[in-house]
């Protein structure tokens, strides 16, 4: 933690102040926006030194997919037009979805930013996280028993009920597309007239999240470190059918990663020349004309050989007549 300080990037400083042992009690009362889930405790990679500005396309440290950050900074613009007080950053909601989804899986997203497969929490049975029985009949998560966090930014159905928006501008509001879970997670966030700019608010609205004080410190490091300028990665957009891949149904996802159709055999096209004429095809040893003139040579020079012998005996008898 101690390259955190490193920066003097404005804002930092807030986002690293520290966090008191009991911080306020969240504004909304009930289940947390993800039902108290697993999240990725991960913290930021630490680096000495103030680091080089990045842009979208540049790699600057983090890593934020430029297409999970155009659906940031979309949502960003969107609640600065209509809740300008909360003063909401683009850093904060890029630090919870790293540590909700790691970006929507570093970024697998189709064209209108719908994850190809979908992002699906444990059952909220109890134990480790809170308690959380169907409210959507299974509608978001393919549970109608317990409901589960869905999405990049991990949303259980019934806070996405009443959250949920349309950042894509498709007409719906799905949860398991980045541009509307990114604006519905600012909604959330500014929820109840708080200023984000406010250290208090600032925790009340992250614990809103997820009622545990080491997610707190967790995504506060991560608000930190892209702050600092640690921003982006090239995103690798996956080009495919939206609909395809909708509300985390079964058949939706065989439809999303269905392996493509067999090929026949495949045609290797023949050598060709410098010149682009073909080469000939591959002819037996013997069967051309280089091939038996090596051949024949060796029975010639062994004829001649055996030949020598016979041509001195009759030498000698020319010479004994």
């Amino acid at each position: 933690m101690a390259a955190l300080t490193a920066s003097q990037a404005p804002g930092a400083a807030q986002a690293r102040a520290s966090v008191p042992a009991r911080s306020a009690a969240p504004a909304e009362h009930g289940p947390s926006v993800s039902g108290d889930a697993p999240y990725r405790t991960a913290l930021p990679p630490l680096r000495a030194g103030k680091p080089k500005q990045g842009t979208a396309s540049q790699v600057a440290g983090g890593a934020l997919p430029a297409s999970v950050f155009a659906a940031y900074r979309r949502a960003e613009a969107e609640l600065a037009r209509t809740a300008p007080g909360c003063r909401l950053r683009w850093q904060l909601l890029a630090a919870i979805g790293q540590v909700e989804s790691g970006q929507a899986r570093g970024g697998r997203v189709t064209s209108d930013g719908t994850t190809v497969t979908p992002i699906l929490g444990p059952r909220l049975t109890g134990g480790a996280f809170a308690v959380v029985r169907d409210t959507d009949g299974g509608a978001q998560d393919g549970d109608a028993v317990y409901d589960r966090a869905v999405g990049p930014m991990q949303f259980i159905p019934s806070t996405w009920a009443r959250w949920g928006a349309d950042g894509n501008g498709d007409g719906r509001a799905d949860p398991n597309n980045v541009f509307d879970a990114a604006l519905a997670a600012g909604r959330y966030l500014c929820a109840g007239g708080r200023d984000l700019s406010n250290p208090a608010d600032l925790d009340r609205a992250i614990l809103g999240y997820n009622h545990s004080e080491a997610y707190l410190r967790t995504v506060r490091a991560w608000y930190a470190y892209f702050l600092e300028g640690h921003r982006v990665v090239p995103g690798r957009r996956v080009v495919g059918p939206a609909g395809a891949v909708r509300a985390g149904r079964a058949e939706a996802v065989a439809a999303a990663v269905r392996p493509p159709p067999e090929r026949g055999p495949v045609r290797v096209p023949r050598a060709v020349h410098a010149t682009g004429d073909p080469l000939p095809h591959p002819v037996p040893y013997g069967r051309c004309g280089g091939a038996d003139r090596h051949a024949a040579a060796p029975r010639a020079r062994a004829g001649r050989l055996a030949a020598r012998p016979r041509t001195a005996q009759r030498r000698a008898a020319d010479q004994q007549r």
